[in-house]
This record gives structure tokens, sequence and C-alpha cells, in this order.
């Protein structure tokens, strides 16, 4: 490829190839083919210049791999695709930035060049539109903003005041154009939100080998492999296997599904439970979860409760505009100061402003690394008053450590519970079972696979058999109450002497109780800051939640300064906390970062998840923390009571200077010129207010030091 470097500097490099070096999707085909490089951070593509712009990590090196790779793109390397995220995003950006320019230099131009009969003929021209709009209303009998836009705009054209009557049509234009950009960032993110990044899969053969194969390459009636904790890449049929599948990104149920040979999966459902073979039925843009990305680009979900309020209080205005400007005119006879009645339009301001407030909050919560599926949920953040938080993860960093192994009987000793609760545990990836496995590497105890297959129960242990006895490893509730392993007085006061603030997992072979091993998962050290500030911030109630014993949850809820908590939860039991603190009259916010979350997540009125979250935690949660600072909580809801606050200050603000020009019309102060001059101006005032920076006002970064120093 031919091609000239425009700007290099740090990790920042754009090149261009000329105006005809490759068109719109073989430009997002270059940009997937240079974001497969794993220092590539960001690539923006533009056919109309040839123009590729890449962010990567710095270093001479890694430039000059990029250099290497475009030297070597031939046109038969060219192949079209679809653009990712970040390239659709900038791309609504840049339209909307471009379709406000063209209109505001298509008026300066207008005005500078044109003469006045041309430019009142085209005011007329463009004014037909918004007259129409407000004859179909009419003939609807809707009172609405469109009728009063349509009369206000035609009372003004019968009076002759074209300046007027174009300002407010300019206005109107912007706050159309704004509308739908709001609309279309929002459902773009949702989209993305939704999507499936899966690179790979596995597929099994006809001789059962299992082979690891691009997800592109997937076609209808393959049999691929799913495993426990994985996001389900394709619609198909169970053909062999047993697990349970959260289905709650599709149908919106928090508890998971069984699924057996003969049921029907979908794609963007996870597997809690089991593993599953399946059938492919379709795949890609076939899926059903497709379907349903599709049927957003109609929603009206994606408003918060505020902008859908205020497009419903701008038309509830209407007729007390209308009825104002009827009895100004019956009272003074005179059209001039009906017309300046009209002519003040409260619904415009409240109308452009409302969403320009909700997309710069939306943009400020991506700038600081945070992914909001839609403006309700950021509402819901800032007048939510309960947060429930997982502690495993969520407020500890979710590094286990052991800090004793207990025998429980003169069976095993020590080193034998250690050795045989690694040889279990080292099939999977959950943070104890990491934390035993590293112990007993450290110790230097190495271990047979002496058991058969092992069962993973979500959130209670491990089942399998060892040395030809049943061997069971998890929480106290598993052991004793589904396992039914028995526990003689005297190893429940050992267990209440020497296990004291610890979490504990237990080890029961033969449905006897041979030994403890006690984990410590210190809490995260900005955690307690985190929940002062929550609370300094007007949310009243911080609830943790934990499958640690009372001791273990105890010793976490008072390093914390949490008063409210609950210990040895099960999955189900967080979902059920959730709703009945909903039931209570609580608006909860639910923060989690595990499998087991998900329910809890599902129910919450707005949840939350976690940067190294399970993939089903970042599917149903509302919001997506996209960074490991927990402290973000604090800016979230800092950034949400923000926006209200800016909303709420905007109504105030459009209600006096509205209806001081109200006043001051009717009396014939000013005439109708001036008026709709003055109303239009305050509007774009306004609306640039609007688009100010909340968390300017909050000394972010000077509180993260302060937390960090404090730490």
């Amino acid at each position: 490829m031919k091609y000239k470097v425009m700007y290099d500097n740090g990790p920042r490099l754009r090149v261009r190839s000329g105006q005809w070096a490759f068109n719109e999707r073989e430009g997002y085909g270059l940009a997937s083919l240079l974001l497969d490089q794993g220092f590539i951070n960001e690539v923006y593509t533009s056919h109309r210049n040839g123009s590729i712009l890449i962010y990567y990590e710095e270093g001479i090196e890694n430039k000059r791999k990029i250099f290497d790779i475009l030297d070597g793109i031939t046109l038969d390397d060219l192949f079209e695709a679809e653009p990712v995220q970040t390239q659709t995003s900038k791309e609504i950006s840049e339209n909307f930035y471009m379709k406000i320019s063209k209109m505001i230099l298509n008026r300066i131009g207008y005005r500078l060049f044109l003469p006045m009969p041309v430019r009142n003929a085209l005011t007329v021209y463009h004014a037909m539109k918004y007259v129409w709009h407000g004859l179909d209303s009419l003939t609807r009998f809707n009172v609405d903003v469109a009728l009063l836009d349509g009369a206000a705009v035609a009372g003004a054209l019968l009076h002759k005041q074209y300046k007027p009557a174009s300002s407010m049509m300019f206005l109107l234009s912007i706050s159309d154009a704004l509308e739908d950009y709001t609309i279309q960032k929002a459902k773009s993110t949702l989209k993305d939100s939704l999507a499936l990044n899966i690179d790979t899969v596995w597929v099994v053969g006809e001789d059962g080998e299992e082979k690891q194969c691009p997800a592109v390459d997937i076609e209808r009636g393959d049999k691929i492999k799913i495993h426990m904790g994985d996001v389900i890449p394709v619609d198909g049929k169970v053909i062999e296997g047993d697990g349970m599948v959260n289905e709650a990104s599709m149908t919106g149920e928090p508890l998971a599904v069984h699924k057996m040979p003969g049921k029907t999966v979908h794609a963007g459902t996870v597997i809690e439970e089991g593993n599953l073979i399946v059938e492919v039925y379709s795949m890609n843009k076939e899926t059903r979860l497709n379907k349903i990305i599709d049927l957003i680009e109609n929603s009206e979900e994606l408003k918060a409760d505020t902008q859908s309020k205020a497009e419903k209080l701008a038309d509830s205005i209407v007729p007390y505009s209308f009825i104002a400007t009827a009895l100004t005119y019956l009272i003074t006879r005179n059209p001039t100061k009906a017309l300046s009645v009209l002519m003040v339009d409260f619904s415009c301001a409240i109308k452009l402003t409302t969403p320009l407030s909700i997309i710069s909050a939306m943009r400020e919560a991506s700038d600081n690394r945070m992914m909001i599926k839609g403006g309700k949920f950021l509402e819901s953040y800032a007048n939510a008053d309960t947060i429930v938080f997982d502690k495993t993860g969520t407020l500890t960093n979710a590094t286990p450590k052991v800090v004793d192994v207990i025998p429980m009987s003169k069976r095993y000793g020590r080193d034998d519970i250690l050795r045989m609760a690694a040889c279990i545990e080292e099939h999977f990836a959950h943070s104890i079972a990491t934390a035993i496995v590293r112990q007993a590497q450290a110790e230097g105890l190495k271990h047979e696979e002496d058991h058969s297959e092992v069962q993973y129960i979500v959130a209670h242990g491990i089942a399998t058999e060892y040395e030809g006895k049943r061997a069971v490893i998890g929480s106290k509730h598993f052991l004793f109450d589904d396992e039914k392993v028995k526990l003689t007085k005297t190893q429940e006061k050992k267990i209440k002497k020497e296990a004291k603030e610890h979490s504990v997992v237990y080890l029961a072979i033969d449905g006897k109780l041979e030994g403890l091993i006690c984990i410590d998962d210190p809490v995260r050290p900005e955690a307690k800051h985190v929940i002062e500030e929550l609370k300094g911030l007007g949310i009243e109630n911080v609830i943790m939640l934990t499958g640690d014993s009372e001791s273990g949850a105890k010793a976490g809820a008072k390093a914390l300064g949490i008063t409210e908590y609950r210990s040895q939860v099960l999955p189900e039991d967080k979902s059920r906390i959730v709703e009945e603190l909903k039931a209570e009259g609580k608006t909860v916010i639910m923060v989690g970062e595990g499998i087991n979350d998900s329910p809890a997540l599902a129910a919450a009125d707005v949840s939350v998840s976690m940067k190294h979250s399970s993939d089903i935690a970042r599917e149903v949660a509302d919001i997506s923390l996209l960074s490991d600072d927990l402290y973000d909580l604090v800016t979230l809801r800092k950034l949400s009571v923000g926006m209200l606050d800016k909303i709420n200050s905007n109504y105030r603000n459009i209600v006096a200077v509205n209806g001081s020009l109200l006043v001051l019309g009717v009396l014939g102060v000013i005439p109708p010129s001036t008026s709709s001059m003055i109303h239009n101006l305050s509007t774009m005032i306004f609306g640039v207010m609007s688009t100010k920076s909340v968390l300017k006002n909050y000394d972010i970064e000077a509180k993260a030091i302060e937390v960090a120093d404090a730490s």
C-alpha cells in the first residue's frame, strides 16, 4: 500500500493513501486487520481521503511493525467488514457535528449573500414542514408541541415576521438533530453491550474430538461444545450434556433455566453450570439476539424517565400557550401582543436542554471508562437510596490467601488436607480454588490425579470420587445441609475456636469432615472511603452480601464500616434480598462481578459490574465499569446526581426567562421580534450550558489521591 505519513507523535500515527485507496467497508476491513495486532488499541479509517488513524502502544519496535504491515498490504488483501463499535460511535459524532456545522454555515451564508426577498422565500419554503406537521396534529386532535410550533411559525409569517420565524425553525432543527444524535449514541452503546465478542469456539468433530476454530467459520449443522461460564455464541439445539443456562440477557428472568438434550439455547445467554454440546441452527446476524438488537432501533425504552417526562411536560404546556395567546388577544385586541405570547415557546427549550444534559452525562461517563446502556439507568443510579455489594471481587481484590489448614481427624494430616484440596480444586479458575492450589505449590505438595471427573455446584462447592470415596469441598451449607456431612460437638467447638474470623472451606471424605482451609481475602484499601463517600452523597443503606461464614462476614463488615450485612448467602438468596428491599420502597443498586451475582444484578433497579466481572455479570449489568477503581462508583453517583440537578436547574431558568418574556410581551414593553430573539438566544445559552461538564464541579482527582494516600 502506498501512503504518506501525515502525523507521527507518541502513540498516535496518521497515514493517508488518497481518495480512491479503499471504500468505506474496505476501510473497516483494514481497521479489523490492524486491530488483530495486540499492541494496536484503536484504528479509525476514512474512505473520503484514504486516511488511517492508529493508536498504539508507544515504542519504536511497534511503530516499525505498523509500517511493515502497511507496506505489505496489497489490493488482494482488502476485504469488506462491519465497523467496530468505536468506529461507529466516532462516525455518529462526526456526522452530527458535520450536520450542525452545515446548518450554521447555511444560516450565515443566507444572511450574508442572499437578498432579503430570496431569504424570505426560503423561510416560507422551510416553514411549510412545520405548518404541515401542525395541521397533521390538528386533524388528529392532538394539542402537542408540533401544533404549537406550526402555529407560531404560521403566525409569524402572517405578520411578516420572517426573522423570528427563521430563528425559531433554526433552533427547532438543532433540537431535532440533537435528539437524533442522543438516540443513535444510546442505541450504539446498547447494541455494543449486547453484541457477542467471541473469536473462537470448540467444534466437536465426527470422531468426538474437540478442535478450536474461528467463530466466523461456524456453519449451520456444526456441533460446538460450550463450557461452564461461557457465553453461548449461536442459536441451537442441545444434543449432549446437561446444564443451567442464564437467559437474563434474552428474557430478563434472573434465574437459570435447565437445559438438556432436545432443548433450545440462544446466543448471548450464559452457562452457569455444566457443559453442553450444541448443534448450530443460526449464527451471526441470524440469531435471535441480533433480531432483538434490530428491534432496539425502534425502542423508546432507552430514554431516561426524566427525558420522557420532559417531552410530556413540553406537550402539556402547549394548551396553556394557546389559552394565554387567545386571552391576550381577547383582552387587548392587539394581534402583535398575542403573537408575542405565541412566539415564546417553553417546550422548545425543555426539549432541547434535557437530552443535551443526558448526552453530556453519558459522554462524561464514557470518558471515565464507564459504559451505560441507556440514560434511564443513569437516572436510576442518581435516585437510588440503597446499594448492595457482593463482597468477593467487589469490596475485595479477589486475591484470597490460605492462612491456615486445620485437620479435623487423625486420619489425614495438614499436608494431606491441602494436597487433596489442591488436587480437586485445580480444575476451576475460582479465586479461592486458585489460592488453595497456589499454597500447595508454594509448599511443594505434589499430587496425583486420584479422583474421577469433578462436578462443580455454583456458589456451593465441588463433588468428586477421591480414591474410590465421595469427596466434597466447599461451603458450610453445601457440606452440612446438602451433603449431610456429620459434625460432632468437638469438631464444632474446634471450628469456632481455630477458624476465628476467617472464611472457611470445608473438606469431607466419605461423609466425614476431614479438614478446614482458612482463607483471608483482604478488603480493597479504598473500599471504606468509597462507602463513606456514597453515604455522604445520599445513599442511606449500604448492605454487604457474602457466602462467607458469620465470623468472616462480621470481620469484613467491621473493616469496611458497614453495619448491615448477610453471611452464608446463596445466589437465590441474593436476588430475594434485592426483591425484598425493592418491596420496602427502596431504589436498589446492585454491585457484583461473579456468575452467582447475576440473579441479583437482574433483579436490582440498576446494576453495576466491575472490570474483571464474569461474562454473565457484564451481560446482565446496566452499567459496566471498565477500570478497576472502586472509586468510580462515587464518580458515577456525582455524575448522575449532577445530571438531574442540571436538568432541574434548566427547568427553573427556562420558566423564569420565558415567563418574563410573556409578561413583557403582554404589557407591550417588547415587540414579538424582540421576544422571539431573546427566547431563541436564551434557549441556545441553556443548550450550551447543558453540555458543560458535571464532574468539574467535584475535585475527583484530588479525592482519588486522598484515598490512595489514606490507604
